[in-house]
């Protein structure tokens, strides 16, 4: 079959690239349909074609204007035109249209109005809540969107229950279990560049949004060092949310030397690094469906505190240490018993890494997601 898969803004660039070269060893046609590749992304085509159709011009000017508000509406003004006038070449030639994300709905209504019935359309639905309490002007819509694809993929029960409880008929909700991810791995350099830890080290990274929590975990480390507790805590991503007061606030209680910032968009590499360097690994979030971040860090062996939203509450025992989502209080008295013993923290690690062994593979996905394509396009036969 020929696929053509869209993800215009490489919200999840290296999950896009993982199932891209998956489905290619598996003999379909593939093409990747996103932006022009920045120095942070770490997509190597293997087995399928990548083609920079969406922003071409807006992201020529981002290094100019930077990513504020100007840089944002020229943004949606040209995806907006993309979608209402351009030409749909290789989505309208293919056997499927598989959408990854869909950035902005009043343009994406319009794209997907002009594709229906030239082709089929699949969305993967990587969180029921798309883009989540900050989704603004972003996410308003998304709901609509959802009843113009012929098959919608989820990666668990807890979005299925989500959009059956929206109305979306469950004959077109199909179930494929996210596989673990591996970023880039960390070079030499990369290594050099982190600072080896001198006390414990707590990991958060990732884009840094108010659902995942980064507030509680900022309240949940500041009552630990006020008890005497001594361990380092890293934030390491690009913010989307004003994270300034949460530095000036363990600055002005005197444990700013305990916090270290590596804020921006980062290498596949340099996460990695970190990652290494790391001795747990942080995702207090508020909800969420599925975490790819959580996926991608399996693999290092590193004990994982989590919350209980999502996809975390149904990790098997353990696979990571689970607290209440939005309770700082249960989040510190986790990570108090972590950071007091290397023991407990190696056990969590080999728990952690355990679990990513015995998930499923990138070509189980692959075969799952072909079984879709063929019985959406056996229906429209």
């Amino acid at each position: 079959m020929k696929v053509t898969m869209v993800d215009p803004s490489l919200f999840t660039g290296r999950y896009d690239d993982s199932l891209c070269a998956a489905l290619a060893d598996e003999g379909q046609d593939v093409t990747l349909l996103g932006r022009p590749m920045r120095s942070t992304d770490a997509i190597a085509p293997r087995g399928y074609d990548y083609a920079p159709r969406f922003f071409r011009h807006s992201e020529s000017l981002r290094a100019k204007l930077g990513e504020g508000k100007a840089f944002r509406l020229i943004k949606a003004a040209e995806y907006g035109a993309t979608a209402a006038l351009g030409r749909l070449g290789a989505l309208e030639r293919s056997d499927i249209a598989h959408f990854q994300w869909l950035p902005l709905a009043p343009a994406d209504r319009v794209l997907l109005r002009r594709l229906k019935g030239r082709t089929a359309l699949v969305h993967t639905v990587h969180n029921a809540d798309a883009y989540h309490d900050d989704a603004g002007m972003q996410g308003r819509g998304y709901r609509a969107l959802l009843d113009q694809f012929d098959a919608l993929i989820v990666h668990g029960e807890t979005t299925r229950h989500a959009l059956e409880r929206q109305g979306v008929s469950p004959r077109r909700i199909h179930v494929t279990p996210h596989p673990p991810m591996r970023l880039a791995r960390a070079s030499a350099q990369d290594l050099a560049a982190i600072a080896d830890p001198v006390t414990p080290r707590l990991l958060f990274f990732g884009t840094i949004r108010p659902y995942k929590g980064v507030d509680l975990l900022i309240e949940a480390c500041l009552s630990l060092w006020r008890s005497g507790l001594a361990f380092e805590l890293v934030l390491a991503g690009k913010p989307f949310m004003d994270i300034d007061p949460l530095i000036e606030g363990v600055r002005a209680a005197g444990f700013g030397d305990r916090l270290m910032t590596d804020l921006g968009f980062l290498t596949e590499g340099r996460l990695d690094a970190h990652m290494a360097k790391a001795d747990v690994i942080l995702f207090p979030y508020r909800h969420i469906d599925s975490s790819g971040a959580f996926l991608s860090a399996l693999h290092h062996g590193k004990a994982m505190v989590t919350s209980d939203a999502g996809m975390f509450g149904a990790l098997p025992d353990g696979a990571a240490v689970r607290t209440p989502a939005g309770n700082a209080p249960a989040l510190a008295q986790a990570l108090l018993r972590l950071i007091e013993s290397t023991a407990i923290r190696h056990a969590a690690g080999a728990g952690a890494r355990a679990y990513g062994d015995m998930m499923g593979s990138w070509k189980d996905m692959a075969l799952t997601t072909i079984g879709i394509y063929r019985s959406v396009v056996t229906s429209q036969a």
